[in-house]
């Protein structure tokens, strides 16, 4: 029945995930055969040898039923030899055609469990790039033999289920075909755009397109889906390293190359107008250049330079202030801490910024890093490598922080917030870092009646603004964008009016995606600093 189902599932009402390939008819042929065969001579077994319990089996009960068809005892021992040949030829058989067959993964996906790494979202070794089969680690290649195309990735990438032309599946599936392809040519390692996975043509460009590439979020969705572990972001990368080698990059990415190579942010200003939304202060911040401080505020381009942010900068600052915390920031010496650069390919540019960024703090006096921005809390406190005295730094993510002044009474709350709203996971905070129930614990302390989504914590969706999508242009075509569908699956919540931010570029994509909607005056954005400040004034 079980195998049945498979069948009219994969070839009369074919799901996305799934492919009508003749491999997959074979598989199930011999998975039928097997169990066929099996069940058949535990009947034909137990009605020769004259069992008193027929009816208690399987076996018992075919027996019986092919005792009613005229079956004897005789026939049944000659019948049973026959199902039991076939049998063995059928699994020795199975297990010959195994390491030839889509289910290679049942060999390969321990291995692939073992070898995984389990930092969040390891950076591949810097490099130039790839799109030869030399060029990528075994590790990124032996994906394909552990895939079991299962399509769990496709089910929760934001890019896929928009309507982008990248689907982390097929991806996985042609490194595999890169791999078989290159098999028997191991010594004749020429380029893949001279010699292809299989017809000729190359790897990167005409298997893989760069459409696809580029339509990646890094949300590691997929990553965190995927049963057996496969790497596809890694994969990625390596790929958009050689794009960008190659100068094969969008107008707008290099427009914001070049900013962040001149003025150390993506919006082209001057680092003199980093601190400027400081203006708006009742108070100044102290420099941690000039003066030994507690928390060193790394606040991040967007929380600087964007308008529809500041607010919510100006915000917290406010909160921080009100708890008498001791923080200062390092003014127009801070640089963009090159997160987004890194998972777009341009390794060297990341590591002048981060250069420069740990040149800065290194001259800073303080005790602990706080950050608005996930994806500077992930760099600086995974990909840094910074010191503070005799240890790493301690970096922590502003909804940590607040966390820790409510629980311990240095953040008193006057009034709770009458507010029945739903959070947000931003990817770089929850699926990179882990950081679920800091954010929920606030809200909740505000007086907040909060509403989960149907896909939150490590299941939440992205916004699709990282992996530098957002210095991207939408393809056309697409179904829609990452924020909307987020925004629709708020909106469904019975109650809710707001949808709670911690990131400046959640902030951004979702305001954006207000007004493309339609739901501005049914649903608002607020970062959570917001929500704190209407708690805490007075």
């Amino acid at each position: 029945m079980a195998l049945g189902v498979a069948a009219v599932r994969r070839y009369l009402f074919t799901p996305v995930s799934l492919e009508r390939s003749r491999d997959a008819a074979t598989i199930l042929l011999l998975i039928g055969i097997v169990l066929v065969s099996s069940l058949a001579g535990a009947g034909f077994r137990d009605l020769a040898t004259g069992s008193g319990q027929l009816s208690r089996t399987v076996g018992g009960f075919l027996a019986t039923g092919f005792a009613s068809i005229g079956i004897s005892p005789g026939n049944a021992s000659t019948l049973y030899l026959w199902c039991w040949w076939i049998h063995m030829i059928t699994v020795l058989g199975f297990l010959a055609y195994l390491p030839y067959s889509k289910h290679l993964h049942l060999l390969a996906s321990p291995f692939s469990v073992f070898f995984a790494s389990l930092e969040p979202s390891k950076m591949p070794l810097p490099s130039e790039g790839a799109s030869r089969f030399e060029e990528f680690t075994w590790r990124e290649m032996f994906s394909g033999f552990a895939c079991a195309e299962c399509g769990r990735c496709d089910r929760v990438c934001p890019s896929f289920t928009s309507g982008y032309p990248l689907s982390p599946k097929q991806l996985i599936h042609h490194a595999k075909e890169l791999a078989l392809a290159t098999e028997g040519r191991m010594g004749d390692m020429r380029p893949m755009s001279d010699e292809s996975p299989g017809n000729g043509a190359a790897f990167l460009g005409d298997v893989v397109h760069a459409d696809e590439i580029w339509a990646c979020t890094t949300c590691g969705s997929c990553m965190e889906r995927c049963p057996v572990f496969n790497e596809h972001i890694p994969l990625l990368i390596e790929m958009r390293r050689k794009l960008v080698s190659e100068g094969d990059v969008q107008p707008r990415v290099q427009e914001a190359f070049t900013s962040l190579a001149r003025y150390g942010n993506s919006f082209g200003l001057s680092p003199r107008q980093r601190a400027k939304w400081t203006q708006g202060l009742e108070f100044k911040l102290k420099d941690a250049r000039k003066e030994p401080v507690e928390y060193l505020w790394f606040v991040g381009d967007y929380a600087a330079y964007d308008p529809r942010v500041q607010p919510v900068t100006r915000s917290l600052a406010r909160v921080l202030q009100q708890s008498n915390l001791d923080i200062g920031i390092v003014y127009e010496s801070e640089q963009n801490s090159g997160n987004d650069v890194r998972r777009v390919g341009e390794e060297g540019l990341f590591e002048t910024l981060a250069q420069k960024n740990q040149e800065s703090l290194g001259k800073a006096h303080y005790e602990s890093i706080v950050t608005t921005d996930p994806h500077s809390y992930h760099a600086l406190k995974h990909e840094y490598g910074l010191k503070n005295g005799n240890g790493g730094a301690h970096v922590v993510h502003h909804t940590e922080l607040l966390d820790v002044l409510i629980r311990t009474g240095k953040l008193g709350l006057r009034k709770p917030v009458g507010l029945t709203a739903t959070y947000h996971d931003p990817c770089y905070l929850g699926r990179y870092n882990g950081v679920y129930d800091p954010p929920r614990r606030v809200l909740r302390a505000l007086g907040v009646n909060l509403v989960e989504m149907p896909r939150n914590r490590s299941q939440a969706y992205c916004c699709g603004a990282g992996g530098g999508r957002i210095w991207m242009d939408d393809v056309a075509g697409i179904k829609e964008r990452p924020a909307e569908s987020r925004l629709r699956e708020a909106a469904k919540l019975r109650g809710v009016d707001t949808i709670v931010v911690s990131c400046p570029k959640d902030l951004v994509m979702f305001q954006d995606a207000l007004k493309t909607t339609g739901l501005e005056g049914k649903l608002s954005v607020k970062d959570i600093a917001e929500v704190v400040e209407e708690a805490v004034a007075a």
